[in-house]
């Protein structure tokens, strides 16, 4: 064989085995309409960095949640890249379980919303990058409560808030006065509930560590909860979370949704929204008090300390985090859809305060968000929608399955509450907080 011919050939198998080496990168994520998103945008990143090719494992909100918290527990390393949120960020990040986040100057970390970055950090280190952040808020058809005689103000009491319900209400004709996650899940219905029930006065634990679900606060809450959905709510309320809901409002099927601000890109956009024209936006109900009446959140990405590839995870998460991420989605599908709540320079852009008309109201709900100051009673933890504690992960979780079975009525509001709070009671003593 001639050297010419023996060189290519060498080449030649070379690059076979480069291709044949390129890094499988594993990531774990939501099936939300922004990661879904990100997955088609994918490609992007793999033609930059050939050497990587990502691997998608695309999960239902709350198996998500089993998953990448059995995973992460044992250190079996399935995912090399996780989205989690802020109540798992500073847990896995004490316990050393999460690779700290060192982003360049490029990156510009400082970027970040303050208080979102806050959530996701133990001290000065980041161990989740943001890539959407949300708080929660009022979406509503305008023209039906126009219609209606009605409005609907910022921080509108529920009492208001019901009364508006009952008069939009329609279901003969296919519209159903208010909208509500019911879905069972620390993150799910609970989530929605845990802020309704702080706007009347209700908190988790005392400054004993103490669980709070029998006191009146809760239990006035969680009336108003049921009887709300039971009364004006469309039918199956047990079985919707977000994704759910959201289908049903861009089908023109619920006169008011209070839920997370991101679904304002998603019911203003028309291209998915029969409704797009029509919807507005108010800051969350209350009910006794401001202090957690609306949540904090970020489906965030983070690197398991079980990764073997932690170079290649650190990049992507740079790169799907980034502002040129953002820029990436305006350019292929519009500002209005891009993800929000993350970065002060998508708030200052001309562009994107032009295509969204939520961008104010969203704002406004994530920074009067009050991780540490949630609840009327002083509280010993830190969270709005939920306790930054190991244990809340099993007592929300629980609570959640005790108000979906209170909304289908198979028990009543005090079983529920009383089967939550012995749930909580042997959490708590589990994990020595009291005997």
């Amino acid at each position: 064989m001639k050297l010419a011919a023996k060189s290519a050939l060498c080449l030649g198998i070379l690059a076979a085995g480069n291709v044949l080496a390129a890094t499988d990168l594993v990531v774990a994520t939501v099936n939300n309409g922004h990661m879904i998103e990100m997955q088609k945008l994918g490609k992007f990143f793999e033609k930059d960095n050939p050497d990587i090719k990502l691997k998608w494992v695309t999960l239902e909100e709350a198996v998500l949640r089993q998953r990448v918290t059995v995973d992460i527990a044992t250190k079996s390393g399935q995912f090399d890249v996780m989205t989690i949120g802020m109540y798992e960020a500073p847990i896995w990040g004490k316990k050393d379980w999460l690779v700290e986040l060192k982003p360049d100057a490029a990156y510009d970390v400082d970027d970040i919303l303050p208080s979102i970055r806050a959530g996701l950090s133990v001290g000065s280190k980041l161990y989740a990058a943001p890539f959407y952040g949300e708080s929660s808020m009022i979406m509503y058809r305008s023209d039906l409560v126009k219609k209606a005689g009605m409005t609907i103000q910022d921080r509108p009491s529920w009492d208001h808030i019901r009364a508006v319900a009952a008069k939009i209400h329609d279901p003969a004709n296919g519209v159903y006065g208010i909208c509500l996650r019911g879905k069972p899940g620390w993150g799910d219905n609970m989530a929605f509930i845990s802020t309704m029930a702080n706007s009347f006065g209700a908190q988790w634990f005392d400054m004993t560590w103490k669980p709070q679900l029998t006191s009146q606060p809760w239990k006035n809450a969680a009336n108003f909860y049921v009887n709300l959905l039971k009364d004006y709510g469309p039918p199956g309320s047990s079985s919707n979370s977000f994704n759910e809901i959201l289908a049903l409002f861009n089908q023109g099927k619920c006169g008011i949704w209070i839920d997370a601000t991101i679904a304002a890109s998603f019911v203003s956009d028309p291209k998915q929204s029969k409704v797009a024209d029509k919807v507005a936006f108010a800051q969350s109900p209350i009910a006794t008090t401001e202090r957690g009446a609306n949540w904090l959140w970020a489906w965030s990405l983070a690197i398991p300390k079980s990764s073997k590839k932690v170079d290649a995870a650190q990049k992507f998460i740079s790169w799907a985090t980034s502002k040129e991420y953002i820029a990436l989605v305006a350019k292929e599908t519009g500002w209005n859809t891009v993800p929000t709540g993350t970065r002060k320079s998508t708030y200052a852009n001309p562009d994107f305060q032009k295509a969204a008309s939520f961008a104010g109201a969203e704002l406004k709900a994530i920074f009067s968000a009050d991780p540490n100051h949630s609840t009327l009673p002083k509280s010993p933890y830190v969270g709005v929608q939920f306790a930054s504690i190991p244990e809340f992960q099993a007592i929300g979780a629980a609570a959640g399955q005790q108000f979906s079975a209170a909304l289908l009525g198979k028990i009543s509001v005090d079983q529920a509450l009383e089967s939550a709070q012995k749930t909580a009671d042997r959490e708590m003593r589990k994990g020595g907080y009291y005997k």
